[in-house]
C-alpha cells in the first residue's frame, strides 16, 4: 500500500479481496464482497445499516442476542477500511440500532470508531433508528449530500431517482442453484441508482422481490450482485424467487 492511500481502480484492488465495477447514472463505482461500495474517483467509501448496539437493545427487552454485534461489525470495517484507505467514508444511516445506542456503547468501541476516523472525512447519514447525530463522536451529519452526480441518502425514494445511493431496506436475493435454495445479502441496482446490503453483523436481509421493493424497481427490470464466501455473483431480477411470505 502506497503511503498517502490507495490508487482506487478494480485493477488495483483485484488482489485485495473481490470487487466488481459498474456504471451506476454514468459514474463508475467499485462494489465489494463484504458489501461496501467504492467510488474511485472520489476515493469514497460507502457503508450501510451498521447497526451498532443492536443485541444491547434487544437485551434491554429481555431477547438476548449474542451480544458481540459491535465487536464483529467494528472489525470488519476496520479490515475494509485497511484494505481501501478511503478519504471520506459516508455511513448511510441506521449507522446505530437506536437513538440510546451511544449511551450504551462500550468506552471500547467508541474509542475504536475514534480510531477508524482518524486522518479521514467521516459523515454519519440519518436513519430512521438515529435521526440524531451520534453522541460524542466525530463526524458531520447530514439528512442525505450529493457528489457529483450521485445522492447519498438512507431510505430510498419512490419512484425514479436517478443517481441515488442508499440502504435501509437491507436487500438480499434468494434462487435456486443445483437443486438447493440460496439467499444472501446482495447489492440491488437498475443502473440508475443502488440499494446497499446492510453490514452490521446482527442485521437480516429483506427479498428484492418482496412487495416493498415495488416502488423503486418496479418489475424485474433490476439485477443484484449476491455475495458469496469468496467474490460477488450477478444475477437479474429475473432469475430469482420471492420468499415464502414475500409478496
Amino acid at each position: 500500500m502506497t503511503p498517502g492511500g490507495l490508487a482506487f481502480s478494480k485493477d488495483t484492488v483485484t488482489n485485495m479481496g473481490d470487487v466488481e465495477e459498474i456504471d451506476l447514472s454514468a459514474t463508475p463505482v467499485l462494489l465489494h464482497r463484504s458489501g461496501v461500495m467504492i467510488c474511485p474517483q472520489d476515493k469514497v467509501l460507502v457503508v450501510a445499516d451498521l447497526h451498532f448496539e443492536k443485541a444491547s437493545s434487544y437485551a434491554e427487552r429481555g431477547v438476548f442476542l449474542p451480544p458481540y454485534d459491535t465487536a464483529a461489525t467494528l472489525a470488519a470495517l476496520d479490515r475494509i477500511l485497511d484494505t481501501f484507505q478511503p478519504e471520506l467514508v459516508i455511513a448511510l444511516g441506521d449507522s446505530f440500532h437506536d437513538r440510546r445506542a451511544t449511551d450504551r456503547l462500550p468506552e471500547v468501541f467508541r474509542g475504536e470508531i475514534n480510531r477508524l476516523q482518524q486522518r479521514r472525512q467521516w459523515i454519519w447519514i440519518a436513519g430512521n433508528h438515529d435521526p440524531e447525530p451520534p453522541a460524542d463522536l466525530d463526524g458531520d451529519h447530514a439528512l442525505e449530500i450529493a457528489i457529483g452526480n450521485l445522492v447519498f441518502r438512507h431510505e430510498p425514494l419512490d419512484g425514479e431517482a436517478p443517481g441515488e445511493v442508499a440502504g435501509h431496506l437491507h436487500p438480499a436475493a434468494r434462487l435456486r442453484r443445483r437443486g438447493r435454495s440460496v439467499r444472501r445479502r446482495c447489492f440491488a441496482t437498475n443502473g440508475q441508482r443502488i440499494v446497499l446490503p446492510a453490514f452490521g453483523a446482527l442485521t437480516g436481509g429483506l427479498n428484492v422481490l418482496d412487495s416493498a421493493w415495488s416502488g423503486i424497481f418496479p418489475g424485474r427490470g433490476f439485477e443484484t450482485w449476491m455475495m458469496g464466501r469468496d467474490r460477488l455473483y450477478r444475477v437479474a431480477a429475473k432469475q430469482l424467487l420471492a420468499d415464502k411470505s414475500s409478496g
